[in-house]
């Protein structure tokens, strides 16, 4: 489903894929971030996306009350505290994607598939 706006002028119709690059763009400027995840349901393996895929490291739906929610799956810094980390992507996130969408967020899940070191 897709997240929805209606002004006086008509209708404004926003695709998971535009809330995803903005969650995704959001999620790689955050402290302690090394990058985006994507996990093979087939054969179990993470591995760490480029810039132009961030959106696919994060999922999106949209509820029947038109509010986001997103499931974001990241690779931190390794010597970072991963719950302080989460706790600012989590806000950072929440609110870019409301700000540039004009939709509420009503639930962030962070899944941490790997600790990388940054040279």
């Amino acid at each position: 489903m897709k997240g929805k706006l209606n002004s006086e002028l008509g209708n404004i119709t926003i695709s998971e894929d535009v809330i995803a690059t903005i969650a995704g763009s959001a999620s790689v400027e955050c402290f302690g971030i090394v990058g985006m995840a994507a996990v093979s349901i087939r054969d179990g393996l993470v591995r760490m996306l480029k810039k132009d895929s961030l959106r696919k490291g994060i999922e999106v739906a949209v509820n029947d009350l038109n509010e986001i929610i997103l499931k974001i799956h990241i690779i931190v810094a390794y010597g970072v505290n991963i719950f302080t980390v989460s706790n600012n992507l989590i806000e950072t996130v929440k609110y870019q994607v409301e700000e540039h969408t004009g939709l509420k967020v009503s639930s962030i899940d962070v899944y941490v598939e790997g600790v990388r070191r940054i040279d």
